[in-house]
Order: structure tokens, then sequence, then C-alpha cells
């Protein structure tokens, strides 16, 4: 996983290895500040860390809450509605193709069905998740991290964004540990 000295692109360090237990100690948009077991920290790209549980989940306790991919589904599918509209229009004449590019302009939308997963598009967050039916992960962003708050990394009907507890907020919990996915 990519990794920077500070909450900067332009200060690369040395990556962490895939899957490296961290605890997020700070937070600066989509920077997050991951302490390593080893006492190293460095600054990482907070949208691709995962949030784990500090104990293992115990016999018989319900199971944890993921992201519900529900809602993105239903975004992704409202997308592609209006822009199989509008192409019916421009195939039928209604609609010319200065009209059809300036409705179209900006529409993103992104699905990779593969028997039972699925990738969709987050446009909103500039992210593509992953769905296996039941829960929804990020799986990749297109942007790169930025320092200014995001407009909501959380991925609609979920609890966390990746990496629960940001160390700062006042009656916040304590930072959970994470693991880095460089998928």
């Amino acid at each position: 996983m990519a990794a920077w000295s500070a909450p900067d692109a332009a200060r690369p360090t040395v990556p962490l290895d895939p899957l490296l237990p961290v605890q997020v100690v700070d937070r600066r948009g989509d920077w997050a500040l991951a302490l390593c077991s080893n006492g190293w920290s460095a600054w990482v790209d907070g949208r691709l860390l995962l949030s784990v549980p500090r104990d293992p989940p115990a016999a018989g306790a319900p199971p944890a809450r993921t992201a519900d991919p529900r809602p993105l589904l239903g975004a992704v599918e409202s997308e592609l509605a209006r822009y199989r509209r509008l192409v019916e229009e421009l195939a039928a004449g209604r609609l010319d193709g200065e009209s059809f590019g300036s409705r179209t302009r900006g529409l993103r939308v992104g699905v990779v069905v593969d028997g039972d997963a699925v990738w969709l598009y987050d446009a909103r967050h500039e992210r593509w998740c992953y769905c296996d039916g039941v829960s929804l992960e990020t799986y990749a962003v297109t942007a790169g991290p930025s320092v200014e708050p995001s407009a909501g990394p959380s991925v609609e009907g979920s609890e966390t964004d990746g990496a629960a507890g940001d160390g700062g907020a006042p009656g916040a919990p304590d930072p959970s540990p994470a693991y880095g996915d460089a998928r």
C-alpha cells in the first residue's frame, strides 16, 4: 500500500505491506495516519483501509453489520435507466447530438457482473466497490487522497468508512486496528 511521510502526495515513503495491521491515529480528509505495530507511522489513503474488530466475534453473537449494497445498486440502476432513456430519445430523433451530450455530461456509471460477484462504480465517492451479494467493500479509488474532508466516505447504509475511529473527535471511540487493502 502506498504511503507518504505527510498528507501530501508529493512526499512518498516506503510502502506498507498488504494486510499489515495498523491503527488509525489521525485523519485529514481522505488521508489516515497509520501507526504500525513496530511503532513506525505513515500517511496512507484511508479509503483503502478495512476496519477489523479488536477481538474476534464470540460464538453465537449476531453477525457484524456490513455495508448494504442495495442503495448503490439502486443508484447505478437509476443512472443507467436515465442514460438508456436518452439513447432512446436520440435514436428516435427526439434529441439531437448536442443535447444528448449536454444531458449526459458528467454521467459516470460502471458495473461488472461476474456470477455472484459485482463491481460497482460509486461516482459520488470516486471509487469502485466489490459486492459478493451480502456486503459491499471499497475495491479501488479513482482519485488520489485529499486533505479536504470527503463529502461522505461511507457507502450509504454503512456504519464505517473502512477505518473506524478517527482518534481525534471528542467522545469518539479509541482508534480501531485496520488492515491496508492493496487489492
